[in-house]
């Protein structure tokens, strides 16, 4: 939205200018007396003539540029909720995905490649998959075997019984290496820079007794419900690839790479996503894809990745430790200093890719130097770790990480400086559209009102992907565990393109950070994913879903989007509301490992 927004405007009132000029001509009527309703041009006497009766003409005029735009009191769409055209087929289950393709012709295929990502196949015995029903061949492909049958579920039950011998991981092995990398890279040597240096925090520190406390946040799946697929066809002539993906030009370069065709040769079908979150970022099942289909050329080949697969060579959101000190006094927050240590995210997902980013990987501490807060005293590092498991962008990227850290912190200091968590927040925001959004939050929640015995109200405050935005969330202590009663959420886009559509994506985000800062974290054992299902990586269940209140704003002087900043505020600010409600602090995610929930 915030790359399209003025762009598409442009382009349409050049379109239309275009096809009242084209009418213009058809019609003998001067342009001036010529207005546009409903893809139509309306002459004076009420005849219209269709765009789709102009479209040809139009196409041989001189296009007309530099329009002026409508002013928004003139805009009939934008700013109005609207029927989304995938509405009904998504409803009834009648939308077509991309692992629903059906091309002529067609074999299927499933892979097993080293769950020990960027691990090599030492060997393998494909004996009893070759004798199983359905199956017509097995290949070798880069990393792993690839079984082709006459049906999905036949080349996944041959996958499976594959023997192989799969050579070691090259990051570590165990998780609590994992964490004990990031520990050990919080020195200048893994600086990758300093976001923030306001003040002087050593002379801060030095006056006052401190607050201190470590963080963590896991690595997390992506884990959409539709697990990854492609549809690819070789020929000498050109390749035909249909799946979902959102990188399509580089798409088309890989793939084309991987067959020996020029880029130009591959046509891209794209196809509905059942989910994706930063998952379709990636290339790894499209290589596969293509490398099977360019042994069999002139046979369509389907490769569906079976969900324990995609679990296993998932590419996750990206580990993090933060270490944290700060000053209190007077009853309010005095200097904060704020360390946080993750591998880079940009580094590992564009190298994949065949990009080398230079500079600091702005993701490590993204949702929490940004955050508009003017501190007397504030530092803000980030360390970057060594290489460790494969990592990729996750929904909102760094912000979920770095801001559970930053704001579960600035919480902890309000209630050290026996300050009220809102009211120090809106004392510290140094950025009118930001501090907006929490009055409105708080005006939303009835902040400071009495909830009654055994329950709490936790307010988070994240900027990301430069939209500010608020969440209180109100939680029960019940004695089977923390139930979460509502959530109020408010962030400021710059303008709401479709209320209804912005209302959707907001509760998405809620319920998607909440599933994970709940439930979800990969581990590794022996340099595999431990996690590789749903059951042992949960969503939110209906039952636990609260209530979620959304209220945008219209503050901000650029139009955002709002797919990704619902979900960093999610974590901290139930982190904070169970605080309040228990007294007990969640410093590591995910929280279920410390509390139940109902």
């Amino acid at each position: 939205m915030p790359d399209s927004f003025l762009k598409l405007r442009e382009a349409g009132a050049a379109a239309r200018e275009t096809l009242k000029l084209a009418a213009s001509v058809k019609s003998g009527v001067p342009v001036e007396a010529l207005k546009t309703a409903s893809a139509a041009v309306q002459l004076p006497d009420g005849t219209e003539i269709k765009y789709t009766e102009l479209a040809r003409l139009a196409a041989n005029v001189e296009p007309v540029q530099n329009v002026a735009l409508r002013a928004p009191s003139q805009w009939r769409m934008i700013g109005k909720p609207m029927q989304r055209l995938d509405v009904v087929g998504k409803s009834t289950g009648t939308l077509p995905y991309g692992i629903d393709v059906r091309i002529k012709g067609m074999v299927y295929a499933a892979i097993r490649s080293n769950p020990r990502k960027g691990g090599v196949i030492k060997g393998f015995d494909a004996a009893t998959p070759k004798n199983m029903r359905g199956v017509s061949e097995v290949l070798e492909i880069s990393g792993g075997v690839a079984v082709i049958a006459d049906n999905t579920w036949h080349a996944i039950e041959a996958a499976n019984a594959l023997e192989i011998d799969w050579g070691a991981a090259p990051y570590p092995h165990e998780q609590a290496d994992h964490w004990n990398t990031l520990a050990n890279s919080f020195n200048e040597d893994r600086l990758d820079k300093m976001w923030r240096d306001d003040g002087d925090v050593e002379d801060s520190m030095a006056e006052a007794e401190t607050v201190s406390a470590e963080y963590r946040s896991p690595y997390v799946a992506h884990a959409p419900l539709e697990p990854l697929n492609a549809v690819v066809c070789v020929t000498d002539r050109q390749v035909e690839v249909w799946t979902g993906h959102q990188l399509p030009i580089l798409l088309t370069q890989i793939v084309a790479e991987v067959t020996g065709h020029s880029p130009d040769q591959v046509i891209y079908h794209n196809q509905f996503m059942g989910g994706s979150f930063g998952h379709r970022l990636e290339f790894k099942h499209l290589k596969h894809a293509a490398e099977i289909a360019n042994n069999m050329r002139g046979t369509p080949v389907k490769l569906t990745y079976s969900r324990e697969e995609d679990f296993a060579h998932d590419y996750p959101r990206h580990i993090a430790m933060g270490r944290c000190n700060g000053t209190v006094e007077n009853g309010q927050i005095k200097s904060i200093n704020v360390h946080i240590a993750a591998p880079s995210v940009i580094k590992s997902q564009m190298g994949r890719a065949g990009f080398n980013i230079p500079g600091p990987d702005a993701q490590i501490a993204a949702g929490a130097w940004n955050n508009p807060y003017k501190i007397d005293n504030f530092r803000m590092c980030a360390f970057r770790a060594p290489e460790l498991a494969p990592v990729s962008s996750w929904r909102s990227v760094g912000a979920p990480g770095a801001g559970f850290i930053f704001d579960t912190f600035i919480d902890e200091l309000c209630h050290a400086a026996g300050a009220d968590p809102m009211e120090e927040r809106l004392r510290l925001i140094d950025h009118d559209p930001s501090r907006k959004v929490l009055e409105a939050v708080a005006e939303m929640s009835g902040w400071g009102s009495e909830l009654g015995p055994d329950r709490g109200r936790g307010v988070a405050f994240v900027e990301s992907f430069g939209v500010p935005t608020a969440e209180v969330i109100e939680v029960s202590n019940t004695k089977n565990g923390i139930k979460i009663d509502r959530v109020f959420v408010a962030c400021d886009v710059g303008r709401l393109i479709d209320p209804v559509n912005f209302e959707n994506l907001v509760q998405g985000g809620v319920i998607y950070g909440l599933g994970h800062a709940i439930n979800c974290e990969i581990t590794y054992r022996n340099g595999m994913a431990e996690q590789t299902n749903y059951q042992a990586h949960d969503a939110m269940r209906m039952y636990q879903c609260p209530e979620i209140i959304v209220r945008g704003l219209e503050n901000g002087s650029k139009v955002r989007g709002v797919g990704e900043p619902p979900v960093p505020p999610a974590g901290p600010a139930l982190g904070n509301a169970i605080f309040a409600a228990t007294g007990k602090r969640l410093r590591e995610m995910p929280f279920n490992k410390f509390i139940e929930f109902v």
